[in-house]
């Protein structure tokens, strides 16, 4: 079966300059002569979300509560050259280390000259990775000596950049951690809330909301004991904020709720208490303009302090090499902002990569048009949707009514079916097996221009049954030291060569593995979607994309059983044919191939399809 690797007939192809045929065997001298940037400009971009902390953890005593020390935590060196090239065979362009930032966490580092946290206001023991506390700074956690915590991450950066993919670290704008405090900001720089005027809810220029004249209050519940109950000499209900300090998720009450985000406080960008705003707002035309258009409209412009604070950040990790962010709950912050910190980044980093977390589909323009985000999240329609096919609750072709809803801004949606926020495929209240997820990758993957993002353990069926104390299960906790185990069987004690998979674990990376290589088919990158008809079952669905001449034709089966159907392929789709008719290929599982003459053109096509399979059939014919 031909692998696709990036050839010149391939490039050609692109550019429209020959046909492209999958029957020319790819020469070795060939491949050696394709550039990383050659690859890069050809094939889709795929994001592979690395929990940092737990990558390469191989500490398997799984405490509920558990302690660094008890259950071991990953390093940035434990990303050497075996781990980073198992990553980019998994077609990976990106890399999206979570959790680098240094956030609020119980372990002690005082020695570091680091404050102690809390654990009142911490969720888990290791913390949330969204309750940052030195954004110029990262997590002791995860260096080797953390006196040089910072110089091992830029090691990481630059291991990452060698192996031909890029970094991508989060930055949460919305909120910081309640604690937040910069042992690391450079000269000139002032921690968040050091000149606010806390008399006072709301200033432009104050970084945060207050209740004035009141306290903050420890959330408190019946069903919640902080560190599990485990005996902590600051785990005592009290935490000094006064005033207490509006909380992340927007909670205006001295004492939040114990479902309120209360280990972070928002961030003031000049929206009042009433929802106006104290900034300029953008004219509707620069929807259509680019980020040159929009870094020019603000520089005249007097702007709320935090918007200054969070451009100096981003431009400092620029700096360090990081290639670009990922954001988390971009839609609670002003779509004007956005254009102000990404134009700015985009004018020193231009390709630099922008994700942002977006649910909200009324935004979803807004934030790519007036916002310039390079991507959003496609959850609330995508994913949403292919989940509920995979739960057998709503009919394959469903996913077409969905993504026809985002057709004209396709490929700045981001495709995903685990993140760190979602349940795993695997677990039982998702899938219950990560064979399920085989035809929903396919389709994910294949269906359009958007982008993939991979989870870690997602390719070797990884469940997230694990209790880690305060995350719960099905979803691989982020708040809680511990290992993941589908994952370690591939990380193999160090040896990242997947010598400890099962045989059914092996086999599923493998299918991933030649699944994402399939990135590169010019037609995946940049060619149009058509459904095609098929009759047979409700539970398959299939679709062609097409570029030029080269057509692929992808079959995907969602039922757990045998499947006989149907398809009809819209003539227009066809090359012209000469004596040899036409043939098409299965590049995925090896499907038998399916012979079109000129005589049987007009008669659909006769497709068996084992449970949760697929086929990618790509043209293999002589063009007249």
């Amino acid at each position: 079966m031909t692998t696709y690797k990036l050839t010149a007939l391939v490039v050609a192809s692109v550019l429209g300059l020959t046909a492209c045929g999958n029957d020319a065997p790819v020469q070795q001298n060939t491949q050696q002569q394709q550039s990383e940037s050659s690859q890069a400009a050809i094939s889709k971009p795929v994001v592979y979300q690395v929990f940092t902390r737990l990558f390469g953890n191989t500490n398997t005593t799984n405490k509920p509560w558990g302690t660094l020390e008890e259950n071991g935590v990953g390093k940035f060196a434990d990303f050497n050259d075996a781990a980073l090239q198992g990553i980019k065979e998994l077609g990976t362009t990106h890399v999206w280390y979570t959790g680098v930032p240094r956030h609020a966490l119980v372990t002690d580092y005082t020695e570091y000259g680091l404050s102690q946290d809390d654990p009142d206001v911490v969720k888990g023991r290791a913390g949330s990775p969204y309750a940052v506390k030195d954004y110029y700074d990262v997590n002791p956690d995860l260096a080797i000596n953390p006196e040089r915590r910072l110089e091992e991450f830029v090691e990481l950066i630059n291991r990452t950049h060698e192996h031909g993919m890029k970094v991508v670290i989060d930055i949460v704008p919305n909120h910081v951690a309640r604690n937040y405090e910069s042992v690391a900001k450079p000269e000139g720089v002032k921690d968040f809330g050091a000149d606010d005027d806390t008399t006072k809810t709301y200033a432009r220029d104050n970084n945060f909301y207050y209740v004035t004249g009141q306290s903050f209050q420890v959330p408190t519940s019946d069903n919640y004991q902080v560190l599990g109950g485990n005996p902590h000499p600051l785990a005592d209900n009290q935490f000094a904020e006064t005033p207490a300090k509006w909380t992340g998720n927007g909670a205006r009450a001295a004492k939040p709720d114990i479902n309120d985000w209360y280990e972070t406080v928002k961030i003031n960008y000049g929206v009042k208490p009433d929802g106006s705003y104290d900034f300029p707002t953008l004219p509707a035309d620069y929807a259509d303009k680019d980020y040159r258009a929009h870094y020019a409209f603000w520089q005249d412009k007097e702007l709320p302090n935090s918007w200054y604070k969070f451009r100096d950040i981003a431009l400092y990790w620029l700096d360090k090499g990081v290639d670009g962010f990922r954001y988390d709950m971009a839609e609670m912050v002003p779509v004007e902002f956005w254009s102000f910190l990404n134009s700015s980044i985009k004018m020193q980093k231009s390709d630099a990569f922008i994700l942002a977390e977006v649910y909200n589909p009324t935004l979803y323009r807004p934030y790519i048009q007036q916002g310039k985000m390079d991507y959003l999240y496609d959850k609330v329609g995508f994913y949403d949707t292919v989940k509920a096919v995979m739960q057998g609750k709503q009919s394959a072709d469903t996913i077409f009514d969905i993504q026809s809803q985002v057709a004209d801004i396709e490929e700045h949606m981001l495709h995903f079916l685990e993140n760190h926020d979602e349940q795993r495929i695997a677990s039982p209240d998702f899938a219950g097996s990560s064979e399920k997820g085989k035809p929903a990758m396919v389709v994910s993957t294949l269906m359009s221009r958007s982008p993939t993002l991979l989870y870690f353990g997602q390719a070797v069926g990884e469940d997230g049954s694990e209790d880690g104390g305060f995350g719960d299960p099905t979803r691989t906790s982020i708040f809680d030291y511990m290992g993941v185990p589908a994952h370690q069987a591939w990380t193999n004690n160090g040896k990242f060569d997947g010598g400890a998979l099962s045989k059914q674990q092996a086999d599923l990376r493998a299918y991933y593995t030649k699944l994402m290589s399939l990135n590169t088919l010019p037609a995946i990158v940049g060619g149009d979607m058509q459904a095609v008809e098929l009759t047979g079952s409700e539970q398959v669905i299939a679709f062609t994309r097409k570029l030029g001449q080269q057509l692929v034709l992808v079959v995907s089966n969602f039922s757990e059983n045998p499947q006989n159907i149907e398809l009809t392929l819209k003539q227009a789709l066809l090359p012209k044919l000469n004596h040899s008719g036409l043939t098409l290929t299965d590049n995925l599982e090896n499907h038998a191939d399916i012979v079109i003459s000129e005589a049987s053109t007009k008669a659909p096509i006769q497709l068996q399809l084992n449970g949760l399979s697929s086929a990618v059939f790509t043209l293999k014919a002589d063009y007249e």
